[in-house]
């Protein structure tokens, strides 16, 4: 076995590459391109090239939602951390998670649902345009989904790359009919890590000449 002699600065562009030679011939969309392989990159998983699913138009109105000073809000802490801080501070842009918000935790009690599912109703509260990253909570996206369609939120993107067993799939492909635009992940894979790579190829579109 032979080490590649790379230096620390190259080792993304490197990886990436790596992943385009890896790909081959598949057909992936140039607008999308960047945002699967940074998927791909952060979880070494090619499956995505084939289960990450984009509404029409969606990447241009992430985009434009980005360039508004958006404010990204996401299910996990670590999702909020992830998502790259000197991007953000370019275009004007902010991450927040509710989930650890006492008056979310009191919320949710008191309908006796999860802290995910309180934490969108939160996000209806947010002022100015929102994206709504989810990585890891299901209930979040059923909420979401009730939330849009009562006309209490209009997200300029859904990213639904929530992971696990439970409702997974299904909240997933209830999210992908509620007429927001999205990005989602089909099957059970997905995470936080996931959810914050999203939102940093979209950044980097912008930000990153």
């Amino acid at each position: 076995m032979k080490l590649q002699n790379v230096l620390p600065k190259d080792i993304e562009r490197r990886s990436m590459e790596i992943i385009g030679e890896e790909l081959g011939e598949l057909k992936i969309d140039h607008e999308k391109i960047d945002i699967v392989k940074r998927v791909i990159h952060t979880s070494a998983d090619f499956d995505y090239a084939r289960t990450l699913h984009f509404s029409d138009g969606v990447v241009g109105k992430a985009l434009d939602a980005l360039k508004k000073g958006v404010t990204i809000v996401t299910d996990t802490n670590m999702a909020c951390i992830g998502i790259n801080k000197m991007g953000m501070e370019k275009l004007g842009v902010k991450a927040v998670c509710f989930m650890s918000d006492p008056d979310v935790a009191a919320r949710a009690k008191e309908a006796g649902t999860t802290m995910a599912a309180a934490c969108m109703e939160k996000a209806c509260t947010v002022e100015g345009p929102v994206i709504i990253a989810i990585g890891n909570a299901p209930t979040a996206l059923v909420r979401l989904d009730e939330l849009v369609r009562e006309g209490k939120i209009n997200p300029e993107l859904v990213i639904g790359v929530p992971v696990g067993f439970v409702n997974v799939v299904e909240s997933k492909e209830i999210i992908m009919k509620t007429g927001v635009p999205y990005i989602v992940a089909s099957g059970r894979k997905g995470g936080s890590n996931v959810a914050a790579a999203i939102c940093n190829a979209l950044i980097y579109k912008l930000t990153r000449k």
